[in-house]
């Protein structure tokens, strides 16, 4: 089941219904697997739960670390830096996530790439570096195109063109 009912044009951030993502929340509970951790920081992540959600995030990288494939540990690494960049932490955010784009692309995953750019792109546009986050959008579609991504992903990777787009032209115009 999705969570997501769409995507802030102005923000990027998820549109969610908060109900149902603390009612799976609960119903997760304590769970300790590594799918478990990464969708229980995600739910804190969206229900803005951000100190819990780092918290989390810090343990589920560590978890993949130890028992994971490396594609777990990049995906819990780039969930975690998307946690920091939520609260703020542009540099260090952009710093994981072009680590973990570049082993992603080295490695030939191109899913788990696009996924890093996206996010990156995230980063540097919350930190209004606007170009900068066009072009990570522009690399995500490029990927999530080569690989035959879902039409949410090449979505929502549309629209944080557009949003990079209008924000822009904003500066510019100011």
């Amino acid at each position: 089941m999705s969570y997501i009912k769409g995507y802030d044009p102005d923000t990027l951030r998820e549109q969610v219904d908060p109900r149902a993502c603390k009612e799976r929340l609960d119903e997760i509970g304590e769970q300790r697997s590594l799918p478990a951790l990464l969708e229980r920081v995600w739910l804190l992540k969206v229900l803005g739960r951000l100190e819990d959600a780092l918290v989390l995030s810090e343990q589920s990288v560590r978890v993949a670390r130890m028992a994971g494939t490396r594609k777990d540990l990049l995906r819990a690494r780039i969930l975690h830096a998307s946690v920091q960049a939520f609260r703020g932490a542009f540099a260090a955010a952009e710093q994981e996530l072009t680590m973990c784009a570049d082993e992603a692309e080295g490695q030939g995953w191109s899913a788990i790439a696009a996924f890093a750019y996206q996010h990156r792109g995230k980063a540097r546009y919350d930190a209004e570096e606007f170009d900068d986050a066009r072009r990570d959008f522009k690399r995500a579609l490029f990927l999530r195109q080569e690989t035959g991504a879902p039409d949410d992903q090449l979505e929502s990777t549309l629209l944080a063109i557009d949003a990079a787009d209008r924000r822009r032209a904003q500066v510019v115009a100011s």
